[in-house]
C-alpha cells in the first residue's frame, strides 16, 4: 500500500484512504466498504490460453464477466484467470488485491488494460492500493492521471 501512496503523492494525484477488515470478494466490499464513496468495481487479472497475453480488467462490481464473449471480443480463444503466481510475478500482488495500481509494477507495459464504460464515467472511482486493507478514492480525473502516468493504454468498452 505504501508504495502506491508514495506514487499517488510523487504525481499529485489527489485521493482519499478508506481503511476497512480485508475483503476478498465484491460481496464482502459491500459490507465493509459501504459509506466509500464512487463506483464499487472489480478488478481481474485474466490471461488467454497459451499464456502470452495479460488482461487487466476493471468493471463495475453489478455486473457479470462472460469471459467467453470477452475473449472473442479480444481474439483470443479462451480468457481464464491469472494464477496466485502470475499476480505476483506481472502485479506484485496477491488474490483480492488486484487493482489498476498493480499497473506500476508493469513498467514494460505487458498488460492490457480494459476499463468498462460505466467506470469511466463515473465522477469517482476506488480501488484497493494492492492491498484489500484499504480502499483509495479518486476523482475520475485524478485516476485518468494516474493511468496516464503509468503509461498504459487503455481501451474503454461496454461490458
Amino acid at each position: 500500500m505504501n508504495q502506491v501512496l508514495k506514487f499517488l503523492d510523487q504525481q499529485q494525484i489527489k485521493y482519499l484512504v478508506h481503511r476497512h477488515p480485508a475483503v476478498y470478494t465484491c460481496e464482502e466490499a459491500s459490507k465493509h466498504c459501504q459509506g466509500i464513496p464512487g463506483i464499487a468495481s472489480k478488478t481481474l487479472l485474466l490471461r488467454d490460453q497459451k499464456k502470452q497475453r495479460y488482461f487487466l480488467v476493471i468493471v463495475a462490481a453489478d455486473k457479470r464477466l462472460q469471459l467467453k464473449k470477452l475473449a472473442q471480443h479480444l481474439q483470443v480463444k479462451r480468457l481464464s484467470f491469472a494464477s496466485t503466481q502470475s499476480l505476483q510475478e506481472k502485479l506484485k500482488v496477491t488474490p483480492g488485491s488486484v487493482s489498476p495500481f498493480g499497473l506500476i509494477n508493469d513498467p514494460k507495459q505487458t498488460i492490457e488494460v480494459y476499463l468498462d464504460q460505466a467506470v469511466a464515467e463515473a465522477q469517482v472511482v476506488s480501488f484497493h492500493p494492492n492491498d484489500n486493507t484499504a480502499t483509495v478514492e479518486l476523482s475520475q480525473k485524478m485516476f485518468q492521471r494516474f493511468l496516464s502516468q503509468v503509461g498504459h493504454q487503455v481501451k474503454t468498452m461496454q461490458f
